[in-house]
């Protein structure tokens, strides 16, 4: 199955292509991070670019920053079976470092609030549409 929705993938890319409606000043999409947090093992990257298959865990996020013989030994050759980066930020050298150290900074994936805030703990989705908040 293949997830479409026009208008929040058209405001996605704009957002990480740094274009987006954001009021934050110098904000920048961490593409390691959210690698990191949400595919933590790599698994929808895997499935997706076949040039990649062959390394293992969340190094599938950072190909370019591992060591030829992990390359090697995963059939990759950067520059020829799968590109260089464009561009590296400074800002995805703590991700870069930590995912080569064989820790994500989030190992099970998404983080999600340990529990459900007291404030909001039995409202459903009809709270946020209704006109009558007094729940």
């Amino acid at each position: 199955k293949v997830d479409y929705d026009v208008c929040s993938n058209y405001g996605n890319w704009l957002y990480s292509a740094g274009v987006g409606n954001d009021p934050r000043e110098n904000r920048k999409f961490n593409m390691i991070k959210q690698g990191l947090d949400y595919d933590g093992n790599g698994d929808y990257v895997r499935l997706w670019v076949s040039e990649l298959q062959g390394i293992k865990g969340a190094d599938i996020h950072i190909p370019w920053a591992l060591s030829s013989a992990a390359l090697s030994q995963a059939g990759v050759i950067l520059g020829a079976t799968y590109p260089l980066p464009v561009v590296t930020t400074p800002e995805w050298s703590r991700h870069i470092s930590q995912s080569l150290q064989g820790r994500s900074p989030h190992p099970k994936g998404r983080r999600a609030p340990a529990h459900t805030p007291a404030l909001h703990r039995n409202r459903g989705i009809d709270f946020y549409f209704s006109h009558k908040k007094d729940v």
